[in-house]
Parts: C-alpha cells; structure tokens; sequence
C-alpha cells in the first residue's frame, strides 16, 4: 500500500547493514511530467514534484521569459490524469506571437540542457542585464540563513532527495520551495515572488544545490542580485553571473563562502 504525504510517497525498502536485514517503509519523492500549455499548443514537459504547481508554471513562465509579467498571464489550469499533469494557461496575444517564433518541443529532465534553443547566438540574447543595486549586507546574512536552511525543508527532511531555493532577507528565510529539480525549485520561488509582488532590492536567492548557468539566467529574468549556493558554480555560471552583472557566492557553509563574482554597482 502507498502513502502519500506533500510531495512524496511511502514505498516498502529493505535495507541491509552488513549481517542485519530489515524491511519497512521509506517516503520516496514525487518526480512526474508537467506539460506546461500556452493558449492550446504544448510548450514543454518537466518532469518536476507535483507541488506549488501555480507557483512553478508562473515562475517558469517568467524565468523563461515568456511573458513579461503576470500581467500577461490571463488564466491558469491545473488538470491532473494518470499519465501526468497538464497545466492550462492563457497568455495575451503579443506573448504568444513572440512564443510561437520561438517555439520548441522537448522534455525538461531533472538537470535541464538549454530547452531547445537552435543556436549559441539564441542562448547570448536569453541572458539578462541585472538591475538591482547588490547590497554588500547581504554577505553577512548568508551565514545566518545557512544555518537556519535545514529546519525549512520538510520535503528533504522526509526524503532526502530535494533541491531548495529560498528568498532571504535580513538573514532570516521568508519562502522557500523544494522539487526534485534545482531549477524547478527556483521557478517555484520566483513564481512566488511575482505573485506576492516581493521588491527583489530586499534580499536574495539561497539555493542547496550548485550553481549551474541556468538558475544564473533564470535569477537574472527577474532582475535579482545576488544568488548564493550550498555547492560549486560552474564556470559557465560564473561568466554568465559576470556578464549579466549579478553577485555569486558558492561554497556557502555556516561560517564560510566563496565570492565568484562581487558587482559593485553604483546607479
């Protein structure tokens, strides 16, 4: 029999150390296909953890730049069947047009590629230029907010499994969000910050995973500063954080960091 609880499933394991054998129950997270729809044409797959799923298809929609703002975002659809979950949205006529220039198939999977672009050319104009004035405040509250990151994952804490991303301000973590998928988990949380209308010049992304180019690009679709990481960057990561003039900080443990790139910016 299976249990389910937010975002995962009790599933029967046995487990052995060394002449012991021990069979119980052990909660597992969710992954499943999410087929993201735009005015009726399919736009993509992700395979993601079935929750916060009008966070995610909005933060994916703007992360993605998709739309420009939820402004543009008429109405949205959740319709769960067997096979998966299909979500239904309607955007205004000028965001589909620019879509449909665009338009791709593929299957998102737990570590993303580039989502179908057809040229190196195509990936240079995704990438954003950030605005945001970086706070040097904020290196200060990272460890604060390291340290308090554990007791704000319930989905990890059952599993094991989950990637986190968290706004932070003032060292303290105001919204966090976990999916078996980094980048998933980030569009959850911008998805929640364009919804709650949260003014970006008030803190930072905290994410547990590494830095990969794409939670670069994603951060800096929605203008934000500063992104902090529990794990390594990439180096694509760090020349994309460079270019778009956003601060990366990696390696984030409690009473340490390391700063890959630090935009002192005067505006």
């Amino acid at each position: 029999m299976e249990k389910r609880t937010m975002g995962c499933e009790a599933r029967t394991v046995t487990r052995i150390q060394a002449e012991s054998k021990k069979t119980l129950e052990d909660f597992v997270i969710q992954e499943c296909p999410i087929a993201l729809v735009y005015n009726g044409i399919s736009h993509v797959v992700m395979m993601a953890t079935p929750i916060d799923l009008v966070e995610f298809a909005k933060g994916f929609s703007l992360s993605e730049g998709i739309i420009p703002n939820l402004h543009a975002l008429y109405a949205i659809d959740v319709q769960h069947s067997e096979l998966g979950i299909v979500i239904e949205m309607k955007i205004a006529s000028s965001a589909f047009v620019k879509l449909k220039l665009q338009r791709r198939q593929l299957v998102g999977r737990s570590g993303c590629g580039l989502c179908g672009i057809e040229s190196l050319q195509q990936f240079e104009q995704l990438l954003l230029q950030v605005t945001t004035p970086f706070n040097p405040n904020w290196l200060n509250q990272i460890e604060p907010a390291v340290k308090n990151l554990n007791f704000h994952q319930p989905l990890t804490g059952l599993t094991g499994a989950a990637h986190a991303a968290a706004w932070v301000e003032q060292g303290e973590i105001k919204a966090i969000f976990e999916d078996v998928g980094r980048h998933n988990a980030l569009d959850k949380l911008l998805g929640y910050i364009a919804i709650q209308n949260i003014q970006v010049a008030e803190g930072f992304v905290l994410m547990t995973s590494r830095a990969s180019y794409e939670l670069i690009r994603k951060c800096a679709q929605l203008n934000i500063a500063m992104l902090a990481t529990i794990s390594a960057p990439s180096t694509l990561a760090i020349d994309l954080a460079k270019q778009a003039g956003l601060t990366l900080a990696s390696f984030c443990r409690e009473k340490r960091f390391a700063l890959y790139t630090q935009i002192q910016q005067e505006r």
